[in-house]
């Protein structure tokens, strides 16, 4: 991180009107408490702030940057300027207050162009490449019309000399004819011009030829130059492909070595050697890294199973009372997997006979890393992606996938005791992020506008809608009720970083859960996602952090800890540990088991301080009865893994359905293109799309943006969409006080009347 503190600007030379690309000056900066303000030569160019000790460093060493796109200006006083940017401040001083106003006003003027070139280049899908295919098609034939071009002046250089010649040739045979004085005199200024054309031609005709030997000698080099560096990277593919043989091929040695290959899952050991190298390399990302080093004691308490006698005590004692009398009945039915408490739900879904196999995905390959090495810092929804990299759903689909374990919600909502209603709600929660365990392509970015539903009225007693809301940031909205008494809505933002080693995910937006009979009010968030091993060996994917799930009516909680892998960690991959708790704090519930298989509750009887930790922490030690199955994942399809690991539920997300709205995913052009294994015309339809979309946004800017002009009322600097969603609609939430999207009716009443005259046409 560059100096901070106070900074300081000073007194600007050569320094050319604001507004123009370059500004350049001097001025102080703060850098310490020892050395105080320092004079430092500043350069403004293209949005960027750059600052060096002198103006003989600016070939060489540039000593800090800042993004006037992001940055945040202000003055202290006269003469001081604050510039602040991602956890990076400069405090500069300008010699004069008319010094300081300069400098300000060519700041504001870069900031304010730097925003527009920013939303000029941003992608509307989240997906746009920056040099299309028809911008290469358009290099190509430039390169083509310049060599025709150089070959037409090849010949007429020739051309020039032949008639040139013969001009001369004709005007010297007239001279030797015997003509008149006057017509010989005339004959003559005419030889005398033809010569000094010939002289003309000839310096030209030189000039031509020295430029066409320059032009063959430069192109003999670059074509050199270009044959070496395609050498070059041809090379560099074949020893990162070596390196990810010779790596593959030691993580199943590893993996099928007698001491090891009982205990540890195949993704986690792809990263173990990678984190050896990571360290061995010192990088520059140590402070994002998702590993940890001392993992023995991950959980923030112990538990001790009571034996069978203490379980009979324990069962008259109050706290186990305290849980409430139904408890039995609850625990009997968790020996089961929630699947096996809906039989009628099952035969149904066989009578309607939905699909159970897609199209096999086809075996293309595309290097991941030649397509991300450039983009290292980058959102996920500006990295240019192919659809190679995507699988055949979109992302309101995924968000969709997160109901593949409802029962677990139905079954809450028979629950007399909101606190085994808690238990059910974190499995439920907990249950959304096993089927990402192998799910490493991206969803298709949905395009504004798009909605997506799923309509089991029938089968399981629910609907559910979902609309992109929002391009800028991203946002998804989406609202499911159920029949059988609960209401669940959450509206998701994906906020996500390319870290070169590694790509997280941060889902963004609040989940809400409304219980009809007992009117108990749930609230949680999702947790990070990272995908690992970008560069080389393959993919594998990691949850971590923590979700606190409230009941706003009861005041109870829900801590769930998702433990991030660890190679030194002697845990379960994946491991997932929580305490249901009261409104007073006292812990009535122990939840284990990890993200990818299943979730198990224990009731506390008893708790009490035990030792230290390796932090010199004191844990608590809970005894508790023996757990009790929440939930355990379905088995994959059949083949799955030529489906792209789809579940069963995945299977029929993009299942072509009548009635649907003409919005709806399953419509989408390029991404049913793709799941029929035609990746090549997938992508020139994702292009059609993405170029489409833009086309209807700028339009809707430049509507907005006259209107606003035309009243007085435009809000500088702050970017208008003039979009609204179709069936949602922005509402402040009483509970956790944020705007939000909240469903506002309409929709299944227009899939009744089979009227959807009012949906944009976005495909």
């Amino acid at each position: 991180m560059s100096e901070q503190g106070k900074g300081s600007a000073s007194t600007s030379t050569a320094a050319p009107a604001p507004g123009s690309d370059t500004y350049k000056g001097w001025l102080f900066k703060w850098t310490n408490y020892l050395k105080g303000y320092q004079r430092r030569w500043f350069v403004l160019s293209n949005g960027l702030l750059s600052y060096y000790r002198t103006q003989a460093e600016m070939a060489h060493t540039c000593r800090g940057t800042i993004n006037l796109a992001t940055a945040h200006i202000d003055t202290e006083d006269a003469c001081n300027i604050v510039l602040s940017s991602g956890g990076r401040t400069y405090h500069l001083k300008a010699s004069t207050e008319v010094e300081r106003q300069r400098w300000v006003t060519a700041l504001e003027l870069a900031k304010a162009k730097a925003i527009r070139m920013m939303n000029d280049q941003s992608d509307d899908s989240g997906d746009e490449e920056p040099t299309t295919q028809s911008d290469r098609s358009e290099i190509q034939g430039t390169l083509k019309i310049l060599v025709s071009k150089l070959d037409d002046l090849s010949t007429c250089n020739d051309l020039i000399a032949k008639h040139g010649a013969a001009l001369q040739r004709s005007l010297s045979e007239l001279e030797g004819l015997k003509v008149p004085l006057e017509g010989g005199e005339k004959i003559k200024a005419v030889n005398e011009r033809a010569t000094l054309f010939r002289i003309t031609s000839n310096a030209m005709i030189n000039a031509c030829r020295d430029f066409l030997d320059l032009a063959e000698t430069h192109s003999r080099r670059l074509q050199r130059a270009l044959q070496h560096e395609r050498e070059q990277r041809t090379h560099l593919e074949e020893t990162i492909e070596q390196l990810a043989k010779q790596h593959n091929s030691l993580e199943r040695a590893w993996r099928e070595a007698p001491t090891h290959a009982s205990s540890t899952p195949s993704a986690p050991t792809t990263s173990q050697r990678s984190e050896r190298v990571s360290k061995e390399d010192a990088s520059d990302e140590d402070e994002d890294s998702e590993y940890f080093d001392a993992m023995d004691e991950s959980t923030e308490f112990i538990t001790v199973t009571a034996s069978e006698n203490a379980q009979h005590k324990r069962s008259q004692s109050n706290l186990s009372g305290a849980i409430g009398s139904q408890a039995s009945d609850w625990d009997q039915e968790d020996h089961m997997s929630p699947i096996c408490n809906d039989v009628s739900a099952k035969g149904l879904m066989r009578r309607r006979q939905h699909r159970t196999q897609i199209p096999d995905k086809p075996n293309y390959s595309l290097n991941l890393w030649s397509i991300m090495k450039n983009c290292i810092g980058k959102e996920l929804s500006k990295i240019p992606m192919p659809v190679n990299f995507n699988e055949p759903l979109s992302m309101l689909q995924r968000l969709t996938e997160d109901l593949e374990y409802h029962e677990l919600l139905d079954k809450a909502a028979r629950c007399e005791s909101s606190l085994e209603q808690m238990c059910l709600v974190a499995a439920f929660s907990v249950s959304s992020y096993s089927t990402t365990i192998h799910r490493t392509a991206k969803p298709f970015n949905p395009l504004l506008g798009e909605t997506y539903e799923l309509d089991r009225l029938e089968e399981f007693g629910y609907r559910s809608l979902c609309e992109q809301v929002s391009h800028h940031p991203p946002a998804a909205a989406h609202h499911v009720i159920s029949q059988r008494g609960w209401t669940l809505r959450q509206e998701i933002t994906i906020a996500s970083k390319f870290r070169g080693k590694y790509l997280s995910i941060m889902p963004l937006g609040a989940i809400h859960l409304h219980f009809h009979a007992s009117g108990n009010h749930y609230v949680w968030r999702k947790v990070t996602s990272t995908v690992h091993n970008i560069i080389v060996g393959r993919l594998w994917i990691d949850q971590s952090g923590d979700i606190e799930i409230i009941n706003n009516t009861t005041k109870e909680t829900c801590q769930l800890k998702f433990i991030p892998y660890s190679y030194f960690s002697r845990d379960v991959p994946r491991k997932v540990t929580g305490v249901v708790a009261d409104s007073e704090g006292q812990a009535h519930y122990i939840l284990s088991g990890t993200w990818d298989e299943k979730m198990e509750s224990a009731k506390i009887i008893q708790s009490s301080e035990g030792s230290s930790g390796s932090e010199g922490k004191q844990k608590t030690v809970y005894q508790t009865l023996p757990p009790k199955l929440l939930w355990k994942k379905y088995p994959l399809p059949e083949n799955a893994e030529n489906m792209y690991y789809f579940s069963s539920l995945a299977l029929v997300l993009n299942e072509p359905e009548d009635g649907v709205a003409l919005t709806d995913s399953r419509l989408r052009p390029d991404q049913r293109l793709m799941e029929e294994g035609r990746w090549d015309e997938a992508n020139s339809e994702k292009q059609r799309l993405e170029e489409k979309q833009r086309a209807v946004r700028r339009r809707r800017e430049a509507e907005a943006t006259d209107a606003l002009d035309e009243e007085c009322d435009y809000d500088s600097g702050r970017e208008y969409e003039g979009y609204q969603p179709l069936w949602f609609h922005q509402r402040r939430d009483s509970i956790t006080g944020e705007t939000n999207f909240v469903y506002k009716g309409g929709y299944w009443e227009s899939k009744e009347r089979e009227d959807w005259s009012m949906c944009p046409e976005i495909f």
